[in-house]
């Protein structure tokens, strides 16, 4: 099996890719975690998934195509350019809402429904109100992070962070928990 070769990449995955290098986000998921986040999306009917983290749309992209009908996904992001950015390519989408916001100030403030899926690829989420995010989880709902693994951009200081978070989630018992060495370092939970 060679897992290299991914063959539903989303439409606009290339048109996002040339933007983002052209404003020099050096932050973008992979085609892997896209992949996954399709799969686990396109398994929920009538879903309400949540992106904490736009970025520039890249593994939006790919969440957009695995949403079946009558499903919603929020996204926030607190940087304005990016989230043009994604306005730009799926403002038009009638099952998306972009929120430019403090993904922190919004996680304290949400009052609504919860979710099936949570990607939390942003420090709100996954380093910052991980109990309250994990929270509006809702039962056989799904969690997924990623770049548990070193990263080159890393700052100084954040591979013991990530270890904590890693030791923390293992502890919870209200969750199963996979841990895969695949692509940038993914975890994936679902809520018992």
């Amino acid at each position: 099996m060679d897992q290299s070769q991914i063959k539903d990449i989303p439409a606009l995955y290339s048109k996002i890719q040339s933007k983002a290098k052209e404003i020099g986000f050096i932050m973008p998921s992979d085609l892997y975690i896209g992949s996954l986040l399709k799969t686990l999306i396109s398994s929920r009917i009538n879903a309400n998934i949540l992106e904490i983290g736009t970025g520039a749309g890249l593994s939006l992209a790919w969440m957009v195509d695995g949403l079946c009908e009558n499903s919603q996904l929020t996204t926030i992001d607190n940087d304005p350019q990016l989230t043009n950015i994604a306005k730009e390519f799926f403002e038009e989408n009638p099952k998306l809402s972009i929120v430019c916001e403090d993904g922190e100030k919004w996680i304290e403030n949400y009052e609504g429904p919860l979710f099936d899926l949570i990607f939390a690829d942003a420090w709100p989420g996954k380093y910052s109100h991980i109990d309250e995010t994990l929270a509006m989880v809702k039962p056989g709902g799904f969690y997924v992070i990623d770049d548990m693994n070193p990263q080159k951009n890393w700052p100084l200081g954040h591979a013991e962070k990530a270890e904590q978070l890693i030791k923390t989630l293992e502890e919870r018992n209200d969750f199963n928990l996979t841990k895969m060495n695949w692509s940038t370092g993914v975890i994936l939970m679902t809520k018992i």
